[in-house]
Formats: C-alpha cells, sequence, structure tokens
C-alpha cells in the first residue's frame, strides 16, 4: 500500500520514516527508480568515502601503533581495506547505478558496506581506544567522528545505510567512553550521534523531495510534449516561434502549410517580412500589423490579434497569441506562440456585421446607419458652428407597381433607385434607405441653401427618369422633405420628423415635389390630428378587426398557427393602413388599450381552433415597456382559456434600440409564463445578435427580403439565412421564412432548412370565418396544405 505523500504545495512535505528506509512505496515516483536514484547518488562519492576511509585508518594506526598487539592491529587494517575493496570492486562491476530500476533485495547492495564499516571503526573505538589513555581515545573517537560526519554528507541520500554506520559508531562511542569512566564525554558522544542521524533523516528526506518534483515535472513535461504532438497532428491551429532576432525557428508542418511553402523555405526568415508581404517592401502596413511589430518589439505577450496576411496573392486573416520565452536567468530567447486561421470566421462576422448596417436588397445603409451618421453630422455642425441637413425621399406611384406587377419587380425596381441614388452622391452625402420606398440623405455641409435645392431638384429629375424592369418599363416619381439641423431640430429625432413632415407636404402636393421644414407646416399635422381623433374613437366605435395569416411547417405542410394581424376601416377615412395608423397609436400613446384589444380578442378567437393551433400577437416596445403588461397577458389568457403554450408574442428587433424600457426583462417575465416569443423581420435595420444569446426566443422570422434574394440564388442572402438557421439551431430555436409567395421560393426555404413557412403561397390574411372555413377543408393534424390556402 503506498503512502500518501503530497507533492503539489511549494512547502517540503513530512516524509514518513517507511519511504525513507525504503520499506514503504512514495506517491509521485516509482519505489524501485527511487532505489536506483538512491544508489546512484551513493556511488557517486564511493571513491571518496573509500579514501578518506584509507587516511583515517593509517592515522589511526599511527596513532596506536607500539600500544596495541601489532597482529591485532594489523588484523583490523587488513580486513577494513579488504572491505573497502571488496564492495568497491563489486558495486563498479554490478553497475547497478545504470539501471533505471531497482527492486528491494538490490538495497542490500547500499546497506552492507556501511554496516561493516560501523562494524570495523566500532571495533577500532572500543578496542583501540582505550589503548593509550585518554590522549588515544580522543584521537580515535575524533577520526570515527569526522567518519560519522562524512556519513551524513555522503550517504544521506540512502537513509538505511548512513543511519547503520552512524548507529553501530554512535553507540560504540558512547560505550567506549563510559567504559573508561568518562560519563560526560559519553553523553556528548551519544547525543552527537543522535544530532547526526537527524541531520541525515532531514538530507534524506530533502533528497526524496527533490527527486519526486523532478519526476513529477518530467511526467508533466511529457505530457506537455504529448499534447502539443497532438495539438500539431490534429488541432486546426498551430505552433511558431522566433529566436532573439525575431526570425522564425523550428518551423512546424502545419504553420509552414498554412503559409503555403514548406518549413526549409521559412525557416529563419522574419516573422514580420513573412506575415506583411508584399506590404514588408512598400512600407504600408496594415494597423494590425504596426500593432503587432509593437508587440514584438517591447517584448510584450498577446492574445487573440487577429491580422490580415497575404498568403499566395490572397488576403488571409490570422488569429494570433504569444508569449515571450525566458530562461531562468530571465534572458530573452525569442516568442513562443498559436496562431490560426480564422478567415471563414472573419468573412462571416463582416457579412453578419454588414446585413446589421446596411439594407439587403439594395446595399444601401440601413435605418441604423443613417441615424448614427446624422447624429455624427450634428456633432460636427454643432463643433464647428455650420449646419447639416437631412433628406427623406419617398417613391411617387411606387405602390401602384407592386399591386400590379408584384413584390420581385418592385423590389428589382428599389435597387435601379438605389444606383440611381449612389450615382449623384458626392463625399458631402450619405445614401441610404430607411424601409420599404422610402430613403433617406444625410448632407454633412448643409450651409449652402442653394445647393440643397440643386440636389433635391436633382434627385427629383433623376428618379422620374423611365425604368426598364423586366421588359416593363415603369415610371415612377419622387417626393423630398428636407430639414436642416440644427434649425430644425437639435437632436436626431427632431430633425428626422421635420424632415418627415416636409415630405408629407410634398406627397400632399401631389409628389415630384422639394420641401424645407417650416415651423408653420401643418398641413400633414392636422391629417394625423384628425387621424388621431378618430383612432382614439375607433375601439369605442368597434372599428378595429383582425385577420389571420397562417403559419405552415415545411416538412409536412400543416397549418402550426397564425400570425393575427389587425385591421382598421373608418367610415370617414376608409381602410387605414397598418403603417400609417400604427406609429400614429405609437405616437398618441394609444397602443397600449388597442393592443390588449389585439391581445385578448386573438385568444378568444384562439379558442375556436384547434388544441395544436398557436396565435402569434405583435407587440410593440411601448406595450414592453407598461408595466401592467405582463398583467394583461396573464388575464387575456385566463379570460380566454387558452394555454400558454398556443400563445406567441412577435417583437421586432427595434425594441433593443430603446435604452431603459427594460424590453429585456419583461421579455424573460414572458417566457415565464409559458408563453412562446418570436423575433420578428430579423435583419430589416437592427442589430440584436447579443440578445440572442441573452433572450430564449423560441423562433427567428427571416425577413422575406432574404427569401426572395434566396430564391435568386443570391449568395449574400443564401449565406445570411444559411447563418440565421445555423445559429437558431444552436441555440435551440426555430425559424420561419416570411414572404413566400412562388414554388421556387418555398423548395429554397425548404432545402436551406427553415422548420415554417409564412405567406401568400399558403394564405392571405383572412378573416376568423375563413379561418374556420380552412379547418373543415384540411385536415391540420395529418395531411396539411400543399398549395395555395386563401
Amino acid at each position: 500500500m503506498e503512502e500518501e505523500l503530497p507533492t503539489s504545495s511549494g512547502q517540503p512535505q513530512e516524509i514518513p520514516l517507511k519511504v525513507l528506509f525504503g520499506i514503504s512505496d512514495p506517491v509521485g515516483i516509482d519505489r524501485s527508480r527511487l532505489l536506483a536514484l538512491q544508489y546512484e547518488s551513493v556511488h557517486e562519492h564511493s571513491f571518496f568515502r573509500m579514501f578518506g576511509a584509507t587516511v583515517c585508518s593509517l592515522l589511526a594506526i599511527q596513532a596506536t601503533v607500539g600500544l596495541v598487539h601489532p597482529l591485532l592491529l594489523g588484523g583490523w587494517a587488513i580486513m577494513l581495506w579488504a572491505n573497502y575493496i571488496y564492495f568497491y570492486t563489486k558495486g563498479r562491476k554490478e553497475a547497478l547505478w545504470e539501471r533505471k530500476n531497482l527492486s528491494r533485495s538490490d538495497n542490500i547492495n547500499i546497506i552492507l558496506p556501511s554496516i561493516a564499516g560501523g562494524i570495523f571503526w566500532s571495533f577500532a573505538i572500543i578496542f583501540l581506544g582505550p589503548s593509550g589513555g585518554l590522549s588515544t581515545m580522543i584521537t580515535i573517537w575524533s577520526l570515527v567522528l569526522c567518519l560519522m560526519v562524512g556519513a551524513v554528507m555522503l550517504l544521506s541520500t540512502a537513509p538505511l545505510a548512513h543511519m547503520s554506520f552512524l548507529g553501530f559508531n554512535g553507540l560504540s562511542s558512547t560505550y567506549a567512553w563510559y567504559s573508561i569512566g568518562e560519563t560526560k564525554m559519553a553523553l556528548a558522544a551519544l547525543s552527537l550521534a543522535l544530532l547526526l542521524l537527524a541531520a541525515g533523516l532531514m538530507n534524506g528526506r530533502s533528497f526524496i523531495n527533490r527527486k519526486i518534483a523532478e519526476a513529477n515535472l518530467n511526467e508533466k513535461g511529457e505530457v506537455v510534449s504529448l499534447l502539443l504532438r497532438e495539438f500539431e497532428d490534429t488541432g486546426a491551429d498551430w505552433l511558431w516561434q522566433t529566436d532573439t532576432s525575431r526570425r522564425l525557428s523550428h518551423v512546424s508542418p502545419r504553420f509552414a502549410h498554412a503559409v503555403g511553402k514548406t518549413a526549409e523555405d521559412i525557416e529563419g526568415k522574419p516573422f514580420l517580412q513573412l506575415v506583411a508581404g508584399q506590404a514588408w517592401d512598400s512600407g504600408d502596413f496594415p494597423t494590425a500589423l504596426h500593432q503587432l511589430a509593437e508587440k514584438l518589439k517591447r517584448r510584450e505577450s498577446f492574445s487573440n490579434m487577429v491580422i490580415p496576411v497575404m498568403i499566395n496573392n490572397q488576403t488571409r486573416w490570422w488569429e494570433l497569441s504569444a508569449s515571450p520565452k525566458l530562461d531562468e536567468n530571465g534572458i530573452f530567447l525569442g516568442f513562443r506562440g498559436v496562431g490560426s486561421d480564422v478567415t471563414v470566421q472573419r468573412e462571416t462576422a463582416d457579412k453578419i456585421a454588414h446585413m446589421a448596417r446596411f439594407d439587403t436588397l439594395t446595399g444601401l445603409p440601413n435605418r441604423l446607419n443613417l441615424t448614427e451618421a446624422l447624429g455624427e453630422a450634428q456633432q460636427s455642425s454643432d463643433k464647428w458652428k455650420t449646419r447639416c441637413g437631412f433628406m427623406m425621399i419617398d417613391l411617387d406611384r411606387f405602390k401602384a407597381v407592386n399591386d400590379t406587377l408584384g413584390h420581385p419587380v418592385g423590389d428589382r425596381l428599389l435597387a435601379r433607385v438605389a444606383d440611381r441614388l449612389r450615382s449623384i452622391m458626392t463625399d458631402n452625402e450619405l445614401c441610404g434607405r430607411l424601409g420599404g420606398d422610402e430613403f433617406a440623405i444625410v448632407i454633412k455641409d448643409a450651409s449652402d441653401s442653394q445647393y440643397m435645392d440643386m440636389l433635391g431638384k436633382k434627385i427629383i429629375d433623376t428618379l422620374a427618369r423611365p425604368y426598364e424592369v423586366d421588359q416593363h418599363t415603369l415610371y415612377i416619381g419622387a417626393s423630398v422633405g428636407t430639414a436642416i439641423g440644427p434649425r430644425d431640430g437639435r437632436t436626431v429625432e427632431m430633425l428626422m420628423r421635420s424632415a418627415d413632415l416636409a415630405l408629407y407636404r410634398s406627397k400632399d402636393q401631389g409628389g415630384g415635389a422639394h420641401n424645407h421644414y417650416e415651423p408653420k407646416l401643418h398641413i400633414h399635422a392636422e391629417e394625423r390630428r384628425v387621424m388621431e381623433i378618430a383612432l382614439r374613437k375607433a375601439l369605442d366605435k368597434e372599428e378595429f378587426s383582425l385577420n389571420y395569416q397562417p403559419v405552415v411547417s415545411t416538412d409536412t405542410g400543416s397549418i402550426l398557427g397564425f400570425e393575427a394581424l389587425l385591421r382598421w376601416t373608418n367610415p370617414d377615412i376608409g381602410v387605414v393602413s397598418p403603417a400609417k395608423f400604427i406609429p400614429l397609436a405609437e405616437d398618441a400613446r394609444l397602443i397600449g388599450p388597442i393592443g390588449e384589444w389585439v391581445l385578448r380578442t386573438a385568444c378568444k378567437e384562439a379558442m375556436k381552433w384547434p388544441s395544436t393551433i398557436k396565435v402569434a400577437v405583435n407587440v410593440s416596445a411601448d406595450q414592453l415597456a407598461d408595466p401592467s403588461f405582463l398583467d394583461t397577458i396573464v388575464s387575456a389568457l385566463q379570460d380566454s382559456k387558452l394555454p400558454a403554450r398556443r400563445l406567441e408574442i412577435e417583437v421586432t428587433e427595434s425594441i433593443f434600440m430603446r435604452e431603459g424600457t427594460g424590453a429585456a426583462q419583461a421579455l424573460d417575465q414572458i417566457i415565464a409564463l409559458g408563453v412562446n416569443l418570436s423575433l420578428d423581420d430579423f435583419g430589416t435595420g437592427y442589430s440584436s445578435l447579443g440578445y440572442l444569446r441573452k433572450t430564449r426566443f423560441s423562433t427567428i422570422k427571416v425577413d422575406r427580403s432574404f427569401v426572395k434574394g434566396a430564391a435568386k440564388n443570391a449568395p449574400e442572402s443564401l449565406a445570411i439565412i444559411r447563418a440565421v438557421v445555423a445559429m437558431a439551431g444552436s441555440l435551440g430555436m426555430a425559424t420561419t421564412a416570411e414572404g413566400a409567395e412562388t414554388e421556387e421560393e418555398v423548395k429554397m426555404i425548404q432545402q436551406l432548412g427553415c422548420r415554417n413557412i409564412q405567406g401568400y403561397y399558403f394564405g392571405r390574411p383572412m378573416s376568423p370565418e375563413n379561418v374556420m372555413k380552412l379547418f373543415e377543408r384540411f385536415d391540420t393534424g395529418k395531411g396539411g396544405i400543399s398549395g395555395r390556402a386563401a
């Protein structure tokens, strides 16, 4: 059984006597290996021990010659020398120190010489010491004492050996002094023997501790070497290192493969020259390479540094980490590090980042990008006491193109519009798409009013020219509204609102016009006021209704649920688009009661459906910010008796852009009720990738613009949908593709792995009565829907 002997702490550990004497096995090193190490240490000093004993024996003969019978003295000397010569030659012949492991039986070869030597010198102190009186006794005892000290110094690595020698000589010295009546000297001899025994044990413990530590260190070194070899052989990363001159050394095969050359070609080459490529000659280094060069120059550690590298005239991205190597004296030896090729991850991240800030359809900056640019322009104008501008552009007659020719033609037309706008922009302007058929331009310097008028006219004239799209000649126009900051607004929101009011004035004039914001601009405000008054009475007059659009499984074609869509029909205004009255309801703080009506009505209607069908309700950021919204959900479920699992709350990415609303906390509380959560219009203007990790959405809805792009085999759209599907799958979320209108789009969605589909191909928004008829026509649990539902 092994003795427990901790060796990982920094303090020396108390080693049991059994381990010291070789009777028991220590933890951390093999016992047979330890015996071999002990014997090796003993053998290293065997000649010095024999030489010292010989010198001491000659001195002992000199001190006692003539006092002791010659035969006795000669016999003792001859037997002593024969003993040392025998064991010395025997040890060299067997060469046990060359073995890596020794058995316990071999331990006798260490102990026997010490026992024999102890017996012979015990004879000397007992029989030779008293022969000439006190002076002779002191001389012999001094010689024996010297040998005992030497044993502690040279035999302490083998505790049993030096204890045998010390035991015989200590006891014999004590007896010899006592026999001649020197009690005090006897006690002194005994005390010295005990002190030497203790010192020998301490040295023995230190030796074993050191050997165990060395063994553990060697074992760890072997494990590290094995792991490094395995890392090099099987890992995607590679190791690299440089010398003091920052030249590559010990080039690994994997690193050479990453560079695209052989290890011999790059061995000894400057590391910076290798990664800089052609920039090494021109001196035009990217910022990341400058940072790397500074780290290497200052001999500082760095981690996860991403740098561009030219490999075979192609830009690759490497992620490097390294630390300086130092020897035991702290002298710098070079760098050792690890690297990996992260080109694919970098390109994917760039695509996602681009998706978050640019419109997929047109490639123009999206609303988020424009908002940031406008904020920067305002800061600059405030700093330099100049003016900035914001133009909003709305396409005239675009809705007619969509309604008559369909969304595919409309999307291509929007792309052509974007190209024309991009062609007339200068460094002073940034053009982007706000959404739908609305575009906007941020003007950094708008101090020249004539330039602003000229730009507005140029936009209108350029967009009014005919378009050729899919063999159709299309004529549209543009209305422009302009606001100048800080005159028309000191914040981004105020300036955009002012431009919006100016735009509505241009629309009211029949389109094709450009208007600046004026403080007395009331036309649009009056329209909104009238609509707001009607909207406040719409609930009481029961002017609202809900339509439901089916969501279908891509695997079975069966109906999984419906999305509730709000409709408003006013006797005086007529049918009002949700795009108009929902923003108005939010501004007028009416979205709360309207949203509550939608939620309660949808829950009650869903109770009429089969128990497997869910209902999805859209919720705005204002509703989530209402502290009583959670109680409203609970009340709606209780009143309708709808199970929470059948309700799905849909939110858009814009809720995460409003600071201080507590949207994330509200969503967590909704999930805690057992209600499903869906992220709508993913990727159309806001970046909420960080919130996907924090909020457990059950579904991510892919915007229709990506679906259209994928159906056309657009690489960007395909890559984005695959990324979203993979990301949703890894997070345990489902994906719903919106806006599927053709069979080709449906097939593409199925191939890309989206679980659910929603679009005109399976059904337009329908009344509650038509929903019930749909259930009568199709078996939602088995056969499902294989074509248009309505």
